[in-house]
């Protein structure tokens, strides 16, 4: 079993500075060991058999090193094996350290971890996702050091060429559990330390296999409710950072920024507030997601999503021309833009992320279906058609069946599931009350073994009129 515990340091003020130091000059590491990467596969598939265009000097790769000490800077070990290179960078950190002494601060194992960091963004462009990209401060906040170098002693931590630290030890490391990798990150409100531990004696929960789901849930995420659930349930959404109070400070402290000088130190204390307030409403939606998924996994066996494309639902509307003039026409961005906005809070994505993780822990699954016609078939008739949904009413335009759109499109999610995997589920009275537990020489009656169904709407009003109807019906409604 694999645990990742958070705690936040409270480092001294010489600490602080020392580990922003440290960021400084990894993310330069970072940089050029990337820089080099690029440039080095520029000389080998570019500029053919030459070392460099302007010379036109030819180049053999098994006597020249294109870059003395770079990628390809000494390519083959003294066994014959090629290097690879990740392997040639990490052999560069002495000569590194020689030329620029002010490296020699830095623990060696957090400078290997940092060409590992690079490494592994390149397996990621190489299994299909973005090519790794240049850090700057905003997005370069944190290292890693490797495993039993660090030490805990109760509320103190040491960390090579630190020291000892102070932490908040909010949750006790349990026992049997090993460090596998201790990540420093900066963050907001401080710094904070990512214990990952590790213990193979304790299994995971065996995975629940799909003949065996008796019951599951579709999840139809929204924004009006972040998600409407087959069983007729729902759950609001908040809206952290769209509501209108939050819109209103989050302008203010803005426009406060904008008007202050590039360098200066109220220019500092402005940004410092505005990303204060975007760290509550991470913090705020991150618990909140927390609770919901809880609460989903634990309502059946399976629970059904979307395999939503979230990154181009969000995406620019692409640009209008006219055919005479040439200009540029309105092409509906700025009215998509305040439904990007919701989405991102919404973050289905995350909500998802955090259902899969509490399933996989639970010993639950979770099912991924296509959303190709969720909300527009009828979950009475199977009949598909755009027309069938009118915002948040669902009429068919078929049978006439009337239902909340956001709720029959769960239904169908569900569905979905049950065609798709093969599942057989089990039908789950939900109205019917638990049984009485009698107590010694007590007699069942007919009111401890009867279910008590629910009340009509007409019965718990003040007007107890004979004949109303328990629901108001609708306009197409057959129910007469």
């Amino acid at each position: 079993m694999i645990l990742s515990y958070i705690y936040k340091l409270r480092p001294s003020g010489s600490q602080s500075d020392k580990m922003e130091s440290w960021l400084n000059m990894l993310r330069s590491h970072f940089n050029w060991c990337l820089a080099d990467r690029i440039e080095t596969y520029h000389q080998q598939f570019i500029q053919g058999a030459y070392c460099s265009l302007r010379t036109k000097a030819e180049a053999d790769p098994l006597t020249c090193c294109i870059v003395k000490n770079g990628a390809t800077g000494n390519p083959w070990q003294n066994s014959g094996k090629k290097r690879n290179a990740g392997t040639i960078q990490d052999a560069g950190l002495v000569e590194l350290k020689a030329a620029r002494p002010w490296y020699k601060s830095i623990d060696s194992d957090v400078l290997q971890r940092n060409v590992a960091r690079l490494n592994t963004a390149y397996q990621n462009f190489f299994d299909g996702r973005g090519f790794p990209k240049f850090k700057n401060r905003s997005n370069f906040r944190s290292f890693e050091y490797k495993p039993r170098r660090v030490k805990f002693n109760e509320n103190k931590v040491y960390l090579p060429k630190i020291g000892w630290m102070r932490f908040f030890n909010s949750r006790p490391i349990p026992n049997g559990f090993a460090v596998r990798s201790v990540t420093i990150r900066k963050k907001t409100d401080g710094w904070f330390m990512s214990v990952r531990l590790e213990d193979k004696s304790i299994p995971l929960p065996p995975v629940l296999p799909t003949f065996e789901i008796k019951t599951a849930v579709g999840l139809d995420m929204g924004l009006i409710k972040l998600v409407h659930c087959s069983d007729g349930s729902d759950i609001p959404n908040p809206r952290f950072a769209t509501n209108k109070k939050t819109k209103r400070t989050l302008k203010k402290r803005q426009r406060r920024l904008s008007r202050t000088k590039k360098g200066s130190r109220n220019r500092n204390k402005r940004v410092a507030q505005v990303a204060k307030l975007h760290l509550i409403i991470a913090n705020r939606r991150n618990a909140y997601q927390w609770q919901v998924a809880n609460k989903l996994v634990k309502k059946a066996d399976a629970i059904v999503v979307e395999n939503l494309n979230i990154k181009g639902m969000v995406k620019r509307c692409k640009p209008k021309r006219e055919e005479n003039t040439g200009r540029f026409v309105s092409n509906g961005q700025a009215a998509k833009r305040g439904l990007n906005r919701s989405i991102l809070d919404a973050s289905w994505g995350e909500l998802i992320a955090k259902i899969e993780y509490l399933a996989a822990k639970s010993g639950k699954v979770l099912l991924k279906v296509n959303p190709r016609h969720t909300s527009m078939e009828c979950s009475a008739c199977g009949h598909i058609d755009q027309a069938n949904r009118d915002r948040e009413r669902f009429i068919c335009t078929k049978c006439s069946h009337i239902d909340h759109a956001d709720k029959q499109a769960a239904r169908n999610i569900k569905q979905k599931a049950v065609v798709e995997y093969g599942l057989k589920l089990i039908k789950v009275r939900r109205d019917s009350a638990e049984p009485k537990q009698l107590s010694l020489f007590e007699t069942p009656s007919t009111e401890s073994t009867v279910a008590i169904r629910r009340q009509s709407g007409a019965d718990k009003g003040k007007r107890r009129v004979p004949g109303n109807l328990a629901r108001q019906l609708e306009l197409f409604s057959q129910d007469i």
